[in-house]
């Protein structure tokens, strides 16, 4: 049977994660509050964030970055679009 978590970024219950997708208090934090669905929304928007900004995964200050977007995207205000970026209509 699928775990339900109360998703913070829908604002409903919805299926839990499998298994926590990122270490530390963060990871644990995201286990327990995020649901798939609000995960690969995430997915889209880090790419988006990577490839927009040119930003490489095994730079400790890129990394540094997609964290601290990670954090605003699900419990904060929600994470900034790059310069430019016009959302599709």
């Amino acid at each position: 049977m699928s775990r339900m978590v109360n998703c913070v970024k829908l604002g409903k219950e919805a299926e839990g994660l499998e298994r926590a997708t990122y270490p530390g208090e963060l990871g644990k934090k995201i286990f327990e509050n995020v649901s798939k669905e609000a995960w690969q929304m995430w997915v889209g928007q880090q790419t988006m964030l990577i490839n927009e900004n040119r930003l490489s995964p095994i730079d400790p200050q890129h990394r540094s970055f997609l964290e601290k977007e990670m954090e605003k995207f699900f419990f904060g205000e929600g994470s900034t679009p790059p310069e430019g970026f016009m959302p599709e209509k």
